[in-house]
């Protein structure tokens, strides 16, 4: 453990923040309680950061000296999203600029192919797949009996919110797919996705936070809701645990690791994916934890001790995402009626325009008893509409 006489507080020390989304938004609430000087780098002079660090820089996540340049400027470097030039980051990580997660652990994930080899690499239990240089030689691996139907199909890279995956059913559905590098998984007919979200600090404190459910959208492949705690069995929870601290441990992250598996019809747990930052699984902890998921991220990061990851209350999670068919200026229908229900808070990103499934906000439902927590859950998801003018 360092001394803190490492003063981040009210002090000249600087953290620099790589994305402007809804995450950031959400670790700035904890800078500002903290009164940590704040650095963001975003590409949209719209990014919901903007309003609350203390300096904003546009740029683009994906240009070397926009990265590069941007993290001579700071003490501490961490991120809200993966899609960033890496070469950029190992070039300020071997100039002695702090970068958590680390560039090595940014290089397995950022790839879906990379990351589920690394899983085999290390035993890490995880759905059989293939891996495509171009989609284009998938239709050959199905014809030689190579592949089966059906299957999922990830883009290897830069997939986010349900874009870059596909369930494929039939040839027909090949024909819609980016041209790229990808992997075709195994369906899994499981009994449920669970997350379990492990937080590691820069000298080696590890905490888990209780395993969630995820109830997943049939059609936008999105949580339509996060419950916490998990309605599994002990043992299966204990499970899934394990291997996500196993999975944290090989890859050697710093800050939060959301690991995302699924546990089968006969109970063993398979990792799907993993998200080195706060992560949708983790949102309900701002209500319902003693220690929310953008409080622990940057206490890990800067080294101090962690927090305390019990639930006060059951929690669950419910998604703002665009109605279909609506583009444009948003309206949050009927938001004054789910406010009137008792332990409901929304959180609304401040992404001005809305569109078809991209996602706005989120609710978080508390009550001490999960049942009526998923009740009234199910409630707000039929009353909140997000729709545009």
């Amino acid at each position: 453990m360092t001394n803190n006489s490492n003063n981040y507080f009210s002090s000249d020390f600087k953290l620099g923040i790589l994305g402007g989304g809804q995450l950031g938004k959400m670790l700035l609430y904890e800078t500002r309680k903290f009164d940590i000087h704040t650095k963001v780098l975003e590409a949209s002079k719209e990014a919901p950061c903007r309003i609350a660090c203390d300096e904003f820089v546009l740029g683009s996540l994906m240009d070397f000296d926009a990265v590069y340049n941007f993290g001579k400027q700071v003490d501490v470097l961490t991120i809200e999203i993966e899609n960033i030039n890496l070469d950029a980051l190992e070039k300020l990580e071997e100039e002695g600029i702090k970068v958590y997660p680390p560039t090595k652990a940014l290089r397995t994930i950022q790839n879906k192919a990379t990351q589920k080899l690394f899983y085999t690499d290390n035993n890490v239990p995880t759905a059989d797949f293939s891996r495509f240089a171009y989609a284009s030689e998938i239709e050959d691996a199905i014809e030689n009996g190579g592949l089966e139907l059906p299957f999922v199909w990830k883009a290897a890279q830069f997939g986010y919110d349900g874009q870059g995956v596909k369930v494929v059913r039939s040839i027909d559905d090949l024909k819609e797919l980016p041209v790229g590098e990808c992997i075709a998984e195994k369906m899994i007919p499981f009994k449920h996705e669970l997350a379990v979200i492990v937080v590691r600090s820069v000298s080696g404190e590890v905490v888990t936070y209780p395993v969630v459910e995820m109830e997943f959208h049939p059609e936008a492949n999105q949580v339509e809701y996060v419950i916490c705690p998990a309605r599994i069995d002990k043992i299966v929870a204990q499970k899934a645990t394990e291997i996500a601290l196993k999975v944290s441990e090989e890859i050697g992250h710093v800050g939060i690791l959301a690991v995302e598996m699924f546990q089968t019809q006969e109970d063993e747990i398979l990792v799907n994916e993993v998200a080195p930052r706060p992560h949708n699984s983790g949102h309900y902890s701002i209500e319902a934890s003693y220690t929310n998921q953008f409080e622990q991220h940057i206490r890990a990061i800067l080294d101090l001790p962690l927090g305390k990851t019990d639930s006060k209350v059951a929690g669950i999670m419910v998604n703002l995402v665009g109605a279909d068919g609506y583009t444009g200026e948003v309206v949050y229908e009927n938001i004054a009626e789910i406010m009137a229900m008792d332990g409901v808070t929304p959180h609304i990103y401040g992404k001005k325009q809305t569109r078809p499934f991209r996602k706005m906000g989120h609710v978080t439902i508390v009550d001490e008893d999960i049942d009526e927590a998923r009740r009234v859950a199910q409630k707000v998801k039929e009353t909140i509409k997000v729709i545009s003018k």
